[in-house]
């Protein structure tokens, strides 16, 4: 029986109801648009910087970077690349597409709120810190003039936000992380991951930059094949938040509970050891897998200020 849960610690007494207590678990829309000052200090640069987009950073832009505008009858000295075959084969003669160059860069956003995701030690829950680090990229780029989209996936499924520009769309995911911030009472589905990668590449336009904020568990062939594809025509992150008793489980007896059930582990030497290698072999198949294909690799503890892995992973190749 697998328990996503928060670790219980002993209170005599019964703590009175708080605000930032409960932005541990849940974050609010109003500290979620309070993130739009700090978020001054992230920048979405690469440090390979090879074209001046109009949304005023330097970045790398992979594929067209072109918006289709309109189809015409073909003319010498067009691209064949371009000849709309559709057109061609309905109508018989030879018609090309004509494309105008996006203003904006796409920036997608996808933000793993699977029921693994709703769990800490330290800090806050693994969910609400990819809320933050979501909310903290979409305010960086909402002030370079970027359009924001993105997915918000758990077992129950998928919601997708096409790339739009404006305070507007980025309030509208906002109020989302906020609105989807609970565990799916559905039981765990094993291809939720791969089934949200796979629709990264039909939503992320050649170009876009695109953020994975999750913890990666279950992340199947399948699912790398995906990011692999998307890799070829977007820039990328792959963000994996852990908690820290993930990387490290501490000697002695443990008791978890989620208000369901409960869980208590005795570990020795060897239990450690043991959990201590399942984490690291999660996290080098995803930082190779970042390497493979280009991909930015960012490693988040949920003990962290989101401000300062962002900031960090801004600056590391």
């Amino acid at each position: 029986m697998k328990f996503a849960l928060a670790r219980q610690r002993p209170d005599s007494q019964p703590r009175p109801h708080t605000s930032s207590r409960d932005s541990v678990v849940r974050p609010t829309l109003d500290e979620l648009i309070a993130l739009s000052q700090p978020a001054g200090s992230i920048t979405l640069a690469r440090p390979t910087a090879k074209a001046l987009q109009s949304g005023q950073y330097l970045a790398r832009f992979k594929g067209r970077g072109m918006e289709f505008d309109e189809t015409r009858l073909y003319t010498p000295g067009d691209d064949v690349r371009t000849l709309d075959w559709r057109v061609t084969a309905r109508t018989g003669k030879a018609h090309t597409k004509l494309f105008r160059e996006e203003r904006e860069r796409p920036v997608f956003l996808s933000v793993d709120y699977r029921a693994a995701m709703f769990f800490a030690t330290r800090g806050m829950f693994k969910s609400a810190m990819a809320a933050r680090l979501a909310a903290l990229v979409a305010w960086s780029a909402h002030r370079h003039g970027d359009r924001i989209g993105g997915q918000i996936f758990s077992e129950a499924g998928s919601r997708e936000f096409r790339p739009d520009h404006g305070q507007g769309s980025v309030l509208r995911f906002l109020q989302a992380l906020v609105e989807q911030a609970t565990p799916a009472s559905t039981l765990e589905t094993r291809l939720a991951l791969e089934e949200a990668l796979l629709h990264l590449p039909r939503h992320a336009r050649p170009g876009s930059l695109v953020f994975i904020f999750s913890d990666f568990r279950q992340l199947t062939p399948a699912g790398e094949s995906a990011l692999s594809r998307l890799s070829r025509h977007c820039d990328g992150a792959l963000v994996l938040i852990s908690d820290p008793l993930e990387r490290d489980l501490p000697p002695g007896r443990h008791r978890y509970a989620d208000g369901r059930g409960e869980l208590i582990i005795d570990a020795d030497r060897h239990t450690q050891a043991e959990h201590a290698a399942r984490y690291q072999t999660r996290h080098d198949q995803v930082q190779t897998l970042a390497r493979r294909h280009g991909l930015r690799f960012v490693d988040c503890s949920t003990a962290e200020s989101p401000v300062a892995v962002l900031q960090r992973g801004s600056r590391k190749r």
